[in-house]
């Protein structure tokens, strides 16, 4: 079966930073680009940061450029999201995503890792 297990979410005091984790299973990591987006209650979810297959190209929201880091150790099955100077904005839940591709035109999701940044 499928699985994308985000955690590392937690609280934080604005300024401060997290590292995400999400291990992915059941599927070929390696071949697959991946994603995290995050949901505020009440707004829409949004896309964070993408990464390549390879890990050889990233791009990521406005919001968060400069700021959030997204990486992946194929070896491991594993994508990261390095959250620095982290603003009371940035609360929400962070998913792990494995976008559709030609060959499976639907996503893959994780269940979320909730982020909280407050004084």
């Amino acid at each position: 079966q499928v699985q994308l297990v985000e955690s590392g979410g937690g609280l934080v005091q604005p300024g401060g930073s997290l590292r995400l984790s999400c291990t992915a299973s059941g599927f070929p990591f390696s071949s697959a680009p991946m994603s995290w987006y995050r949901q505020a209650p009440g707004k829409e979810r949004e896309s964070v940061a993408h990464i390549t297959r390879s890990g050889d190209d990233t791009n990521y929201a406005d919001s968060v450029k400069g700021r959030f880091t997204i990486s992946r150790d194929n070896a491991k099955n594993t994508v990261y999201l390095q959250m620095n100077s982290l603003k009371p904005e940035d609360t929400a839940v962070y998913f792990c995503n494995a976008p559709p591709l030609r060959t499976r035109p639907y996503d893959y999701w994780g269940l979320g890792t909730q982020v909280t940044v407050t004084s």
